[in-house]
């Protein structure tokens, strides 16, 4: 590993904290006419059977697992699976694990697609500053549908590898299609009413229900990606038990489903640049031209598909892969040598990539099946094939490396139910809620971030100009106005900018 140190630039340790505007030096207080940064308040017990689970945890995090003397407790939470169809019954299974010496709760909510909020708790438990271990117990979540909360495992295996291996440079999207057909078949099968209840909406009633389980009146969280959707409706649901909450990257709230996917696209792309500029002034295995390299893979890969842990090694699995790297700031090392050893004939690096996607590893259920049917339940738009066959051509020449396959995942929800409509309260007041943006993010794109802290009542901005998906654990920048958020109070000024 330390070979590869020389393409990433690792986590921000300059501490200058610039600020846009006229908003003055960080407050200690709430923003002009909004609601006070609500108090601390230590649990007041609960019912849950804590369980020492720490070597289960290690091994869950597989041979990523962070470097920590940090012990790890694992209980599971009765909630109601409140299907459409059964609204107020059934029963679904939630997976929490703390980590901490804190007597405060504070929550940990990832996205659905990615690490079970679970692993995401341990991850930051090794990697934020002591005074948030001492103060709070982070409790993560893995959210109904993923990680060990019951989580879905629907999609047949030969369907998940032709969703991931699909190369989207082909003009034909029918192998595709059935795939996605599918998939959706044998889990409308498979789940019968509790598909339907594996969405944002009901997981935001699992977090009431942990509240008031833990003995707290508000509720202290942070959201990371897709999770900062979960605590929005949380906020909007239940606005007099908003605590304490931080959001690292949050989903753009005003832009439509084929809005948000070329924006993703566009941010995929932005993220590969500032990946292969680090590369080049780092003098990474990928050389100077880090883009030029990994094109010249992908055509490669077409004529000669490699092939390793079951998985193969198509232009479409090399996409995927990357994007899970650069999502991963501390991956870029590992993500630019996977490169350099797939052109060579070795495809184990960025197959190892996709692994989690389409394969139980280390006792973690495919991510695949969770994103899927959790995304396509908190939509009900559903994009017809020949609307996505001019999609593709046209992002195809906008966005030439990731255009096409953000276009074509427009067709994953197709052949899914399409859920009954939710009326979503208006969140008209509120405490300060912290949101972190990171300037080339993949996942949640800046500027989608941006218009998600302008939709909040009380929403305030820290803007990192790194690279990666979030900026908790890698800005000390950011990491220490979300500390002193949630430990002291301390409100930063809206529009604070953290340096790369």
């Amino acid at each position: 590993m330390t070979a590869l140190s020389a393409c990433s630039a690792g986590p921000s340790i300059r501490p200058v904290i610039a600020v846009l505007g006229e908003s003055g030096p960080a407050s200690a207080s709430a923003p002009s006419g909004q609601q006070p940064v609500p108090e601390l308040e230590e649990g007041k017990g609960s019912s849950l059977n804590w369980q020492e689970c720490t070597d289960s945890t290690v091994l869950r995090l597989g041979g990523t697992a962070p470097q920590t003397s940090n012990t790890y407790q694992c209980a599971r939470m009765p909630s109601v699976l409140d299907a459409p169809s059964r609204p107020g019954r059934g029963s679904i299974s939630i997976a929490v694990l703390r980590v901490g010496t804190g007597k405060v709760p504070l929550l940990v909510v990832a996205d659905a697609d990615g690490e079970p909020g679970t692993l995401k708790a341990a991850r930051l438990g090794a990697s934020l500053p002591p005074e948030v271990l001492s103060t709070f117990t982070l409790i993560g979540v893995d959210r109904r549908g993923t990680g060990k909360s019951d989580g879905v495992q629907c999609v047949p295996s030969a369907a998940r590898l032709d969703i991931v291996e699909f190369d989207p440079a082909k003009t034909d999207h029918a192998e595709l299609r059935s795939a996605v057909t599918t998939a959706s078949q044998e889990c409308v099968l498979d789940l019968e009413n509790r598909l339907t209840a594996m969405d944002s909406w009901r997981a935001a009633a699992d977090l009431e229900k942990l509240r008031d389980v833990l003995g707290v009146n508000t509720l202290n969280a942070i959201g990371i990606g897709d999770g900062s959707r979960v605590l929005t409706l949380y906020a909007s649901r239940f606005p007099t038990r908003i605590g304490r909450m931080v959001f690292d990257g949050a989903p753009d709230p005003t832009l439509d489903v084929i809005g948000a996917s070329e924006a993703e696209s566009v941010a995929a792309e932005a993220t590969f640049d500032a990946f292969a500029k680090d590369c080049a002034v780092r003098g990474c295995p990928l050389g100077a031209d880090a883009k030029a390299s990994f094109l010249a893979l992908l055509e490669q890969l077409r004529s000669s598909p490699g092939r390793s842990l079951g998985i193969s090694l198509t232009p479409g699995t090399a996409l995927q892969a990357v994007l899970v790297g650069l999502a991963d700031r501390s991956r870029w090392p590992a993500l630019a040598e996977a490169i350099v050893a797939a052109k060579g004939g070795d495809s184990a690096g960025l197959t190892r990539l996709v692994e989690p996607l389409v394969a139980d590893v280390d006792e973690n259920p495919p991510r695949l099946d969770a994103a899927l049917v959790t995304g396509c339940n908190d939509s009900a738009t559903r994009i017809p094939p020949d609307r996505v066959t001019v999609l593709t051509a046209d992002w195809r020449e906008k966005h030439p490396m990731f255009g096409a396959l953000y276009a074509h995942r427009l067709l994953l929800c197709a052949s899914f139910p399409v859920p009954p409509p939710v009326k979503v309260p208006a969140l008209v007041g509120s405490p300060p809620i912290l949101v972190l943006s990171t300037a080339d993010d993949p996942v949640t794109p800046q500027q989608g971030t941006e218009r998600a802290v302008g939709a909040l009542p009380a929403g305030v901005l820290v803007g990192w100009q790194g690279g990666g998906h979030g900026a908790l654990g890698q800005s000390s920048c950011a990491t220490s106005a979300a500390v002193g958020f949630l430990v002291e109070a301390k409100v930063p000024a809206n529009g604070t900018v953290c340096p790369p």
